[in-house]
């Protein structure tokens, strides 16, 4: 199938033992979705979800699939890691690499630790992986491990607000458009009221239709 080369490709990868055995029904990818559906103003986006168990292997398989043969721009994964044995998502993440994106996950925890102590346990990171094909330039797609609690993902995505309203701590996602606009990817415009998306001057489009 070809993708529109407009449309918004997400690959959500909710990775739990119990989640994909269905002893318990997964919230994170519902939580993502809704949380796309209020946060992107445009392209027309689509997602494509996996479940699957904290094996390093089937995590690895599933970051690969969703980069090189659907062609997502954006992979969002939660659960696995934390410091236990089969917490292994920043593993297989750092597997499929090509480039490490650090202040993602730096950022993920100075969030958290507003709330919990814990925070410093969680072991997120961010990556790019490109995908090459000869005699076609390069194209990215960014990988971020988010926490597995819905509440936490929100948090992470959005930031800290005060009650006016007012950004007290910028949210990952802040930074994610622009990160998409150098890999490659479409023109992504968020709803401000919800997640402000920041680029430089130089990169903001007038007409978007370009």
């Amino acid at each position: 199938m070809q993708n529109n080369p407009d449309t918004l490709l997400i690959g959500l990868v909710s990775i739990s033992d119990r989640a994909s055995a269905g002893v318990y029904r997964d919230e994170g990818i519902p939580a993502l979705e809704d949380w796309f559906g209020k946060a992107i103003h445009s392209p027309a986006w689509r997602v494509e979800t996996r479940l699957i168990p904290d094996e390093q292997a089937l995590i690895e398989k599933a970051l690969t699939e969703l980069v090189d043969q659907a062609g997502c721009h954006l992979v969002l994964t939660t659960g696995g890691t934390g410091p236990a044995e089969r917490d292994v998502t920043p593993e297989a993440t750092l597997a499929v690499a090509h480039k490490l994106m650090p202040g993602f996950g730096e950022q993920m925890r100075r969030i958290s630790l507003e709330f919990v102590p814990t925070a410093i346990l969680s072991r997120q990171v961010a990556v790019i992986r490109y995908r090459r094909a000869a005699g076609v330039p390069a194209a990215g797609c960014l990988i971020i491990n988010l926490p597995g609690q819905p509440k936490s993902i929100r948090e992470t995505l959005e930031g800290l607000k005060d009650k006016e309203g007012k950004q007290i701590v910028p949210g990952i996602f802040a930074a994610v458009p622009y990160c998409i606009d150098l890999i490659g990817g479409p023109y992504i415009e968020t709803r401000e009221d919800v997640i402000k998306a920041f680029r430089p001057k130089s990169a903001i489009r007038t007409n978007k239709n370009l």
